[in-house]
This record gives structure tokens, C-alpha cells and sequence, in this order.
């Protein structure tokens, strides 16, 4: 007799049904996951260690942490600054060597809170899963440094300081399949056309002609109110995920009309929320907001930064062009932020308390394009790429001295000669620092590999100024004065110890040692004598060397993690975060000051590939 399921008891959906069907990432293996999870636990263990949120005790043959409930043993290279270089290798633990669970074993060492702890396992979790389509997709050095610099930018691995650099909180897995830059994926923008009452525009008055194909097809759309509107590209994600939810009134109203995409492939750079024009290369650059929350900060546009910045640009682009060294020895190259549109929200304008991610919602940042830029034979590369190693092991910078045909000591010195006297000449001259990071510093090589000269990005977010009486600041700008902070002597002189020294020299110094045999002591002698070069080259601005004193002894350490773990977690605030201080760490560039220590060495795990004469 036939079995009947009882009423309540609906039946078993049919598996075979149509539906949305799931789908594992292609990249996300056993063999790359774990090797991700090896390469973050290594750089959580050196990261924290430098900015003195674990304190390893040395043994015989490398390092012990002891935890509450783990240990960790493992080898590591001590370097300037007080940094770690730690083999992933090498490392073994009484429990999982896994990062993940390390921060279950070290919270109450670390001193994290239950709600920091809960989201910092969600960030890190996606940087791994991001770091995974990095491994499944690697190329030899060789390979990288055929690329070219759009190309480039997809196949790097993102801030080499802080650990959780891919975390992109708000984006979904498919989010990051289709917009991150690791995807590699060319995306067309929609764009919106925004009332004058709501958004301001500054910038050449030709620039829709300029970028659009047919800026008259949008104008259509808008019929004869056409001239009351702005209009600006939007990432797809905003469009749904902010804009459509916060500005719901505005577009019932008209205010904010959705327009269709000019057409135009463009691709994500490093920082996620800019895109290169693959369609027109001759064509700007775009900056757009993104309301996720990524390294330290929620990745909108600031209204009165995003309005002020074809400002910036002027005034910056007058310092080059009237000043001989950076115009025509330097020939440094200066991407300017040319034309922006803000949209301010009408409610949100109006409450200084609410949470900063609110005040930077719509807009958009047009920024001149690097090909145009470039001259014969020239191409380029982010500095960040140069911390790159290929799938066979082999570092981009062996690869590129390599090619270069120049002693690996030669190659660093041209490196130096180009990234550091336009740096030095705008803060000994015009008391005025970029913020020379991987991403913003580009360095521009010749057909040959050989580094020839610098191009610097992102003005109206990183530019500085001293807050000294200087009289190549007494014309200052009203408008660029009122967004450019100015800041003591001292604080200018992190922006390259912190940004470039710190950020991106000591990472690159022991692989230079590893691979190219120059000893990480005398890479900070050849920059040393590259900054008294370009001294003895001025000596009318002594009194400047001394005020803005790159050689003291000690320097304040700045802490990326630290911010993050400690102090500012993930909660909301008024005002963006800044890089927390933490102490001192000894200067690599002050003269007798030990650039390595005594430690337990890697076990040779990196090979010298090319010894440097």
C-alpha cells in the first residue's frame, strides 16, 4: 500500500527545478587557499610585530609568540625600521597555522573587541579569497614586465603594510568578481545628469565635448532643460547600493535623472574607485566614490576636496612650470585632477554629526590620462608594482635591472636620482609634499628598462603643506588654501618616511638583498647620498634641510594596523580616520643608525639571482 506524507509535511523541493544555480570560484582551491593563508599569517606576524601589537621572543633558530592558547615558532629577517620579514615557510604552531585562527588565539593579546574582532575576520577572509585569484592567475617576471601600466595594475597585490588590504566591506563576492582589479574585467559606467540646485561643477567648460562621443545624446534625454543639469559617470554599485535608496526624493523629483553609458570600456585601478579609458587612452581618467569600506577608510569624494581639486591642480602645475629644476631637469609629470563634479545630499549637508561616508556619496574627479604623457620608447609602472614577484619566484625590479643592462647598484641609483630630488625640491622650496606611495608614485622607464623620470598622482587628497611662513606660499590660493592642510615641519618629513621610505623602501630593500645581492645597509647609503646630493646641488636652501630634517636620529612610527585594531575599529565618526603613532623606530637614514639587526635569518629561502657588482 502506497506511503502518503501527511499534510504538514510538505514534499522535498525538486532539485532539478530551474533556479539560480551556486557556483564555487574557479580559483578558490585547497592549494591556493592555503597558500594565501600562509603568505597573510607571515605578514600578520611581521606587521604586527613592527608596530608593537606582538612582541616575538628570539630563539636559537628564529622566533617564539606564545598566545594563550598557541604558540607560533618561525625565521625572520629583522630590517630598517624595526621591521619583519617573516618566511611563511618556516612557520609551525602548537595549533592551526592559520591567520584566521590566529586572531582567535591572539585577541586578548591583541586587545580587540568582539565587534573588531567580528568584522576584521570578515575583511580578512575576503582579502584571501581576493589574494586566491591573484595565485590562480600568476605570471612570471618575465610576463610582468611585459605588461604595460594598465595591464599592470590588475596583477598587483594591494598595500604591502596593512593586512587586511582587499577587505572591501559592502562589496559581494560577485561585486568583486566584476569590479576589483584583480578581476581584470573592462565595465562601461552609466552615467546621471544632476541639477545645478544640487550639484556644482568646476573645471574647462569643454570637457563633455572632449570625453563624450555624443554628448548630445544626453543631452537629449534631458530636452530643453538640458543646460540646468550636470553630468557625470556613477559606479553601477553606488547607483544601487546608495544612491538609489539615499536620493530617492531627488530622482522622484527629476533632480537626478539616470542616463545610459557613453560606451566607453573602462577598467578598475588599484585603488578601485578610479578607472582607466581602454576605449579612448587619450581620454581622463575618472574618480568616483564607492561607499565600501577598504584599508582604512570609507572610499567616498568629499565634497569641498572633490570641488577644490582643478584648483590644487593649477596651483601645482604653476610650481612646475615656473620653477627650471622640476620643468626641465626633473621633467616630473604631475596628473592633474582637471574637472569634478559634488553633489552634496540636501539633508545630510546640514549635520556635521552623522558619519563622514555620508558627506562624500556623488561625484566624480576627472584626472589627465599617463599615455599622452609618455614619449617615445617610455613606459611606466606604479612603484607598488615593483614589489611584485612572479609565479617562478623571480621579483618584476630583478626582472627589469636585468633587462636594464646595468649593475644591480647603478639601476638603484638611477631609481633614486628620479623618484627623490622632485620630491625634495617641492618640500625644501615650497614647503608642499605628495603623499609618494606605491599607488601615487609612478615611475617612468625608458625602452631599456632603466628608470628616467617620475609621475605623481591624486593631489587634492594627499597634498600637504607646512605651516610655516614661507614666502613661496604667501600667494597661496583662497580656494587651494582652504582644503590643503598645513602642517609642522616634522609631520611634512613623514610623508616620505611614512609614505615611501617606510610604506614601500623597506619592503624593497630586502628583496633587492635577496635577489640582487645589494646589501639592504648600503640601499639605504645610495638613498642617503642621493638626498645630500640634491642638497649640495641647492645650497641657498640650507636653512630648509635643517627645518625639514629628513636625517634625525628617531622618527615617530606611524601604525595602519594599529588604527584599525585599536582605535578606530570599524565604527562610524564625523571625521575620516588618520594613521595612528605608536612610538619611535630608528631613522635608516641617520647616519651610524643600524638599518638591520641581528636576527635569524630566512634559510635561504630567496636565492641571490643576479649578484650585483
Amino acid at each position: 500500500m502506497p506511503q502518503h506524507q501527511p499534510a504538514d509535511h510538505p514534499s522535498p523541493p525538486d532539485i532539478g527545478g530551474e533556479g539560480p544555480l551556486l557556483h564555487r570560484p574557479a580559483q578558490l582551491t585547497e592549494e591556493h587557499w592555503q597558500r594565501a593563508c600562509r603568505a597573510m599569517l607571515a605578514k600578520m606576524l611581521g606587521e604586527f610585530a613592527y608596530e608593537d601589537l606582538i612582541t616575538p621572543v628570539p630563539e636559537t633558530d628564529g622566533y617564539r609568540l606564545e598566545l594563550p592558547t598557541a604558540d607560533y615558532r618561525y625565521t625572520a629577517r629583522r630590517g630598517a625600521y624595526g621591521s619583519w620579514q617573516v618566511d611563511p615557510d618556516s612557520i609551525t604552531s602548537t595549533a592551526e597555522a592559520d591567520p584566521l585562527r590566529f586572531l582567535q588565539h591572539a585577541r586578548h593579546t591583541l586587545g580587540l573587541s568582539g565587534d573588531t574582532l567580528g568584522h576584521l575576520l570578515r575583511e580578512l577572509t575576503a582579502t584571501l579569497l581576493a589574494d586566491t585569484r591573484q595565485l590562480a592567475t600568476e605570471l612570471t617576471a618575465a610576463e610582468l614586465a611585459d605588461l604595460g601600466h594598465v595591464e599592470l595594475e590588475g596583477r598587483q597585490s594591494g598595500h604591502p603594510w596593512i593586512v587586511p588590504n582587499k577587505g572591501r566591506i559592502g562589496f559581494s563576492a560577485r561585486d568583486t568578481a566584476e569590479w576589483a582589479p584583480e578581476a581584470r574585467t573592462p565595465q562601461r559606467l552609466p552615467w546621471l545628469a544632476v541639477h545645478r540646485s544640487l550639484a556644482q561643477y568646476r573645471g574647462p567648460a569643454g570637457l563633455y565635448r572632449r570625453e563624450l562621443d555624443a554628448p548630445e545624446d544626453f543631452r537629449a534625454v534631458l530636452g530643453e532643460r538640458a543646460e540646468e543639469y550636470h553630468l557625470l559617470p556613477v559606479h553601477p554599485w553606488q547607483w544601487d547600493e546608495v544612491i538609489l535608496p539615499l536620493f530617492a526624493p531627488q530622482i522622484a523629483a527629476g533632480l537626478i535623472v539616470p542616463l545610459p553609458s557613453d560606451g566607453n570600456l573602462r577598467l578598475p585601478q588599484q585603488s578601485i574607485r578610479s578607472f582607466f579609458n581602454l576605449s579612448h587612452p587619450e581620454r581622463c581618467t575618472v574618480k568616483l566614490p564607492l561607499s565600501i569600506l577598504n584599508t582604512l577608510v570609507w572610499r567616498g569624494l568629499p565634497t569641498e576636496r572633490t570641488l577644490a581639486a582643478p584648483a590644487v591642480t593649477a596651483w601645482i602645475h604653476g610650481l612646475r612650470d615656473n620653477d627650471p629644476f622640476l620643468r626641465d631637469e626633473c621633467r616630473v609629470i604631475l596628473l592633474g585632477e582637471i574637472a569634478s563634479v559634488a553633489v552634496d545630499h540636501p539633508l545630510y549637508r546640514d549635520l556635521p554629526e552623522v558619519p563622514y561616508q555620508y558627506k562624500e556619496l556623488l561625484g566624480a574627479i576627472w584626472r589627465e590620462p599617463l599615455g599622452p604623457r609618455l614619449r617615445p620608447g617610455e613606459r611606466a609602472r606604479t612603484l607598488a608594482a615593483l614589489l611584485s614577484t612572479g609565479s617562478d619566484g623571480r621579483a618584476l625590479v630583478t626582472e627589469l635591472v636585468a633587462r636594464s643592462g646595468l649593475p644591480a647598484r647603478d639601476w638603484l641609483r638611477r631609481l633614486f636620482a628620479v623618484m627623490m630630488p622632485p620630491l625634495l625640491h617641492f618640500l625644501y622650496q615650497y614647503g608642499t609634499v605628495f603623499s609618494p606611495h606605491g599607488e601615487n608614485a609612478i615611475v617612468v622607464f625608458d625602452a631599456c628598462d632603466r628608470p628616467v623620470r617620475l609621475a605623481v598622482k591624486d593631489f587634492v587628497d594627499d597634498v600637504n603643506i607646512t605651516d610655516q611662513d614661507l614666502p613661496e606660499l604667501a600667494d597661496l590660493p583662497a580656494e587651494v588654501a582652504a582644503v590643503l592642510l598645513r602642517e609642522p615641519p616634522e609631520y611634512l618629513c613623514q610623508f616620505l618616511h611614512s609614505g615611501l621610505f617606510v610604506g614601500v623602501y623597506r619592503y624593497l630593500a630586502p628583496l633587492v638583498e635577496r635577489q640582487l645581492g645589494v646589501p639592504e645597509d648600503e640601499f639605504w647609503t645610495l638613498l642617503s647620498e642621493r638626498i645630500l646630493a640634491h642638497q649640495r646641488r641647492f645650497p641657498e636652501l640650507a636653512d630648509r634641510f635643517k627645518l625639514f630634517d629628513l636625517f634625525t636620529p628617531r622618527i615617530d612610527r606611524l601604525c595602519l594596523n594599529r588604527n584599525r585594531l585599536l582605535l578606530d575599529g570599524y565604527r562610524d565618526r564625523p571625521q575620516r580616520p588618520h594613521a595612528a603613532v605608536h612610538g619611535q623606530v630608528d631613522n635608516a637614514l641617520h647616519p651610524g643608525a643600524p638599518s638591520t639587526l641581528p636576527s635569524q635569518a630566512l634559510a635561504g629561502r630567496d636565492r641571490t639571482v643576479t649578484p650585483a657588482p
